[in-house]
């Protein structure tokens, strides 16, 4: 019988790399003038995967969006794995924001990626759904490298990582 390679297809963030991103935004934000005298923060909350933001308006919410974000993509987390919430208003005439951080393939991403692999109809690829990981497997290593040129062109919402591929 013919050995089966694989690949595993996951997604995430690197959370150290987001802390500091927040550690940078937060001093950005105290040096700024534009945010002197102002209760605007940023607090990420690694056990829950979320990080919030505080601003005294909408004009400075969006302004500590466009910073953390910047902040973010400078240390190579991408922005397709944030899921920003409403700004909704919060105590002390200020807004609030909670962005989610997707750790992890949800359900029906998974879906969509196994589909994806079904619907090129490469030869022998199989697409299993493990948990919150898709698992690829072919006899063919060169169908598994079509296999992720073809998931790498398509978008699914989220920064897609190859690992284990063996």
């Amino acid at each position: 019988m013919a050995q089966q390679a694989s690949f595993d297809v996951t997604t995430g963030v690197d959370l150290q790399e987001v802390d500091n991103a927040v550690n940078q935004a937060q001093k950005e934000i105290a040096q700024r003038y534009d945010f002197k005298g102002s209760p605007a923060t940023i607090q990420l909350n690694r056990a829950e995967g979320n990080i919030t933001l505080t601003a005294e308006n909408d004009f400075k919410m969006n302004a500590l969006w466009d910073v953390l974000q910047s902040k973010l993509i400078k240390r190579s987390v991408s922005i397709k794995n944030l899921d920003p919430g409403e700004i909704k208003p919060a105590g002390g005439d200020t807004v609030r924001r909670e962005v989610a951080l997707k750790l992890a393939l949800d359900g029906e991403t998974a879906k969509k990626v196994a589909a994806a692999i079904k619907d090129a109809k490469l030869k022998k690829v199989q697409a299993a759904i493990q948990g919150d990981q898709v698992r690829v497997s072919s006899p063919s290593r060169d169908d598994l490298q079509q296999a992720i040129a073809l998931l790498r062109t398509k978008d699914f919402g989220v920064e897609l990582k190859f690992g284990n591929y063996r």
